[in-house]
């Protein structure tokens, strides 16, 4: 791999870390349109550009997700009976989704990702949050609730973070423990996504060398290896700085990024 594209993988990490652990936002809204538009800058065809910055990017998450889940735990905030019931429908929803993102073209899974992004963009800017109004509800809701987090988090390449704490809170589960619990389900989700994606492009034709599936690795390891440092550098910051009007400039970026990844893949 060329220098560059070895630094360029390094800053993605230290930026997508720091981020994380700063405003507590997942890093799959940064990481797919820059992976994206490195790859195609690589040279890799169009045809798997969306498909391989998913898969590259939720495995990147994995170690990001392991570490959240253990500093939650250690403060007793996750709700683990929750974490129990929802996991089977998690793993579903993602290892589903992520056997559609391989039949869907580049330029489809671009658009779903962008108007996602834009959604997001949108709660952060208004900080629309939902206002408690029932009770967690049983079994059957609960893994309703499961598959629609982990397919949208699949194919948009997130820990599922935004959504599991809207629907916990919605639920009038306390926001620590909403919190906690997320970081929880992040990693089953982060785990069944990578795995999706390396069986489901298992055997593309024309992925970089040490790839395995949409899953390149050099990438993943780079990626992981500054964003374990910058998570709890961003997170000591959290409190010295203003995150609120920090979260609107994110969701710009979000927006712009978002943008850049279609033009790339409509007009390379």
């Amino acid at each position: 791999m060329a220098i560059e594209w070895i630094l360029a993988y390094l800053l993605l990490g230290a930026v997508v870390g720091f981020m994380a652990g700063l405003l507590g936002i997942g890093g799959g809204g940064i990481m797919v349109p820059i992976l994206t538009t490195i790859f195609a800058a690589q040279g890799i065809p169009q045809e798997h550009l969306v498909h391989l910055a998913l898969g590259t990017s939720m495995a990147s998450i994995v170690i990001t997700a392991f570490s959240s889940l253990r500093a939650h735990n250690r403060h007793q905030a996750v709700l683990w009976p929750v974490v129990w019931k929802i996991t089977p429908a998690i793993l579903v929803g993602t290892l589903s989704a992520t056997w559609l993102a391989a039949l869907l073209p580049t330029k489809a899974l671009g658009i779903f990702f962008s108007c996602f992004m834009a959604y997001v963009a949108l709660q952060m800017i208004l900080n629309i949050k939902p206002k408690p109004s029932r009770q967690l509800p049983g079994t059957a809701g609960i893994s309703i609730a499961g598959l629609s987090i982990g397919g949208i988090s699949a194919l948009v390449a997130i820990g599922g973070g935004s959504l599991t704490v809207s629907f916990l809170t919605w639920c009038n589960v306390r926001i620590q423990h909403a919190i906690g619990t997320s970081a929880a389900v992040g990693m089953p989700i982060a785990l069944a996504g990578s795995i999706g994606y390396m069986i489901n492009g298992w055997n593309t034709p024309n992925t970089p060398d040490y790839s395995v599936g949409y899953v390149y690795f050099p990438a993943v390891i780079l990626i992981s290896l500054l964003s374990y440092f910058t998570a709890p550098i961003g997170a000591r910051l959290a409190h010295k700085m203003p995150v609120a009007t920090l979260k609107k400039v994110f969701a710009c970026l979000l927006m712009v990024l978002s943008l850049k990844m279609l033009q790339t893949i409509f007009f390379g």
